[in-house]
């Protein structure tokens, strides 16, 4: 809708009425102002309903921020000499799992320890396309995330990365070392864990001011901090990431914009494959910083290449061979998988069939007709060997009230022949899962920096969520490894690639 005073608007016919005219031209004043007054009314309302960000990047460039955290004595205290390694995840779980992997092998790598993430909340902070070369740059999508944490931590609904996926194996064999991002936050930033779990950060306080520093620092809008910061701003628009891949340094990649797309967007740089451990590593600019902070680490195949890391075939140094293995499956940890295990046999109690059906999200709303025919040739091949029922446990973002009229509808009215069976957020399985998962708070008992007495018994009385989100989807995935007869998934959904490598890996008989 063109706005009121777009150009394209049609200018007043000629010889108008005057009388016309003007009642007309009172109207519209009226119109304007009444509109004028109903906006305003309804900004100022839903402004004050907006959680405010800790920080933002236009505010990032005004007034002066100093950094008292990285003066080298401090550094030296708080951080005992350690170098960090820092990322930015984003999108739904599956994506943000497949980033920590990565992160984990650029850790050792590069020699630095791995701050855990928390898991953020689906969608909360979105990197946009890279094929299309349309993303946020790594120091907003760290704005992002930063300000995400630290929400999470303040409603209570904080869950490392480590709380869901097990992580034992990797730490205990000292393949990487990792540290729990609230820990860390407080050792930098200096704000009690108390005070930083418990959600009491007023504006005003020097705990906020604190967090609000360490924002504008880790986030790297202020650029890099000799010794304390550097931010890497190569993204997936101009950097494919390798490891000792022969001569491919410096190389162009196979991968490019095309020329429609170059003059859409007025592209004028071009993507390279870089050694990650030239640029990054022993000798670079970035060696000596405390904190090595990336954007985004989400790679995958496209186009006969990767979108941003391409380290998983490294298989000349044995090291990095070792760890891709280990890294390549990560398992739930056990409250999870005992949860599905025991939906499988307390519930179903019988051989099932699983199906992954996403049909709302994105690009797969478009495909719900072929998403479904995958299905129904995966039952009619069963039908041949046994005439049923056949049970079939759905996890779908499809709610069950919009079923009717879809092929799950037809499904579930055939109850002669098929057993549907699905979870639910109030169900009681899930509900002794998140339970169970605040109370284990498995990322707290992983670090590379020891903890005090009083640390711990701070992070264990303060730091545990009060709720757990996504504990549907964990169970839900646990649920299909165990599945007897079979899996049907997505195609395209990161979701149904990690049911798959659960089945490869026979989670579920682990």
């Amino acid at each position: 809708m063109n706005s009121f005073f777009s150009p394209s608007r049609p200018g007043p016919k000629p010889w108008p009425n005057r009388k016309k005219q003007t009642n007309k031209s009172a109207i519209c004043l009226c119109s304007v102002s009444l509109l004028a007054v109903l906006f305003l009314s309804v900004f100022f309302i839903t402004y004050s309903e907006i959680p405010k960000s800790i920080f933002s990047i236009s505010s990032a460039f005004s007034g002066s921020v100093e950094f008292p955290q990285c003066r080298s004595e401090t550094l030296s205290r708080t951080l005992l000499g350690q170098r960090f390694l820092l990322y930015a995840p984003h999108s739904g779980f599956s994506n943000q799992l497949s980033e920590f992997k990565n992160a984990v092998l650029m850790a050792m790598i590069l020699n630095r320890t791995l701050v855990v993430p928390p898991v953020l909340d689906h969608h909360a902070v979105a990197l946009g396309s890279c094929p299309k070369f349309r993303v946020l740059s790594p120091s907003e999508v760290r704005v992002s995330v930063w300000n995400h944490s630290v929400e999470l931590l303040r409603s209570g609904r904080y869950v490392s990365m480590g709380d869901v996926v097990d992580i034992s194996s990797l730490v205990s064999s000292s393949a990487v070392r990792v540290i729990d991002f609230r820990y860390f936050a407080s050792l930098l930033c200096g704000v009690d864990l108390e005070t930083l779990c418990s959600g009491e950060l007023a504006e005003q306080s020097q705990a906020y001011e604190s967090l609000r520093q360490c924002g504008y620092l880790l986030s790297g809008v202020r650029g890099n901090v000799d010794g304390c910061l550097y931010g890497v701003d190569d993204d997936c628009r101009t950097t494919v990431w390798t490891y000792r891949n022969g001569g491919s340094d410096g190389r162009l990649d196979s991968f490019q914009a095309d020329e429609k797309l170059k003059k859409k967007k007025k592209i004028t740089y071009v993507r390279r494959r870089r050694d990650v451990y030239k640029a990054l590593g022993r000798g670079s600019e970035a060696e000596s910083a405390a904190i090595l902070a990336f954007g985004s680490l989400f790679t995958a195949p496209y186009k006969g290449s990767e979108l941003y890391i391409d380290i998983h075939k490294s298989s000349g140094v044995p090291e990095v061979k070792s760890l891709i293995e280990k890294v390549e499956f990560l398992p739930f940890v056990r409250e999870v998988m005992s949860a599905g295990k025991r939906f499988a046999t307390g519930t179903i109690k019988a051989p099932f069939l699983c199906a992954q059906l996403r049909l709302l999200d994105g690009q797969f709303k478009n495909h719900q007709e072929s998403t479904f025919t995958g299905l129904n040739q995966k039952l009619e091949s069963l039908s041949l060997k046994n005439p049923g029922p056949f049970h079939v446990f759905v996890m779908t973002d499809l709610p069950e009230s919009n079923w009717t009229g879809t092929y799950l509808g037809d499904l579930a009215r055939n109850s002669t022949k098929f057993k549907l069976h699905f979870l639910r957020e109030e169900d009681e399985v899930i509900v002794r899962t998140e339970k169970e998962l605040a109370s284990a708070a498995h990322g707290q008992k992983f670090g590379s920096i020891p903890m005090s007495l009083d640390s711990i018994k701070k992070m264990q009385k303060h730091c545990s969520p009060r709720k757990v989100s996504n504990v549907q989807l964990y169970v839900e995935e646990a649920v299909c490894s165990c599945a007897s007869l079979g899996f049907v998934g997505t195609a395209g959904s990161t979701i149904a690639d990690s049911v798959e490598m659960m089945r490869k890996f026979n989670a579920c008989s682990s």
